[in-house]
């Protein structure tokens, strides 16, 4: 698997991560887990063509241990878990995953 690791967290600082993911609505089905939404611009035309039935498309962010942060490069989509519009983040996708992570931590004064 493909993946951002974020690391060296301090543990209030991912709690106060954890609570913005929470109050933005990406809380996944188990604890620990974050669906960060992929905008429609950004899909491929495969994944156009298949979002009626397979979307909405997301990156899974996951909360490993007390100090780390591990962002699947994979894109996913929530109607449906096995299909060929499912893939690894294109050179876009994955430019814009860093950076919405990059800028959610600039916007909560996180340095890691």
């Amino acid at each position: 698997m493909r993946t951002y690791l974020l690391e060296d967290f301090l543990p209030e600082q991912l709690v106060t991560v954890c609570k913005r993911l929470a109050e933005m609505d990406l809380s996944g089905s188990l604890d620990g887990i974050y669906y960060l939404p992929l905008p429609l611009d950004l899909l491929t035309e495969e994944q156009r063509e298949h979002h009626a039935e397979c979307g909405p498309y997301i990156f899974v962010l996951e909360v490993v241990g007390d100090t780390s942060l591990k962002l699947e490069l994979l894109v996913r989509a929530q109607g449906k878990l096995r299909c060929s519009c499912v893939a690894y983040a294109t050179p876009k996708q994955r430019e814009h995953i860093m950076d919405y992570m990059d800028n959610l931590l600039r916007e909560l004064d996180i340095t890691v």
